[in-house]
């Protein structure tokens, strides 16, 4: 298997030194997205619904540069800086996926994440 470095000005450049995603063996791994303006390249709102929708945004941006659709995610990691905004979390969800199968999740609760963002999104997704 061959593993390829995929970038798009779709989405933010990667903060450090990694890749935004990673395609390898008919997956796509797209590395942590927080919540950052594409337009400012800066934290999009201090609104936790704002930055959720925004990450997911983010992740959009990469799939749309390998030509695969919300349909391809199979499975997402969310960091969140207080759990208590879980529902909020998945209201989110609702709205964002809501015209597809709902991807699995885990969601856990961290003490901080890069530029004090609320939260962070990580995917596993299938490049049909």
């Amino acid at each position: 298997m061959i593993k390829k470095e995929v970038k798009t000005v779709n989405s933010p450049k990667a903060i450090g030194p990694y890749s935004q995603a990673i395609s390898c063996g008919g997956f796509l791994f797209i590395s942590g997205q927080i919540p950052i303006d594409l337009d400012t390249g800066k934290i999009i709102s201090d609104d936790f619904e704002k930055q959720a929708l925004q990450c997911l945004k983010n992740i959009r941006g990469i799939l749309d540069e390998k030509k695969l659709d919300l349909d391809s995610v199979l499975k997402l990691t969310v960091f969140l800086t207080d759990l208590n905004n879980f529902d909020i979390l998945n209201k989110v969800f609702e709205t964002f996926f809501s015209k597809t199968i709902f991807p699995a999740r885990a969601a856990v609760q961290v003490s901080r994440l890069p530029k004090d963002a609320q939260i962070e999104i990580d995917a596993i997704c299938f490049e049909k």
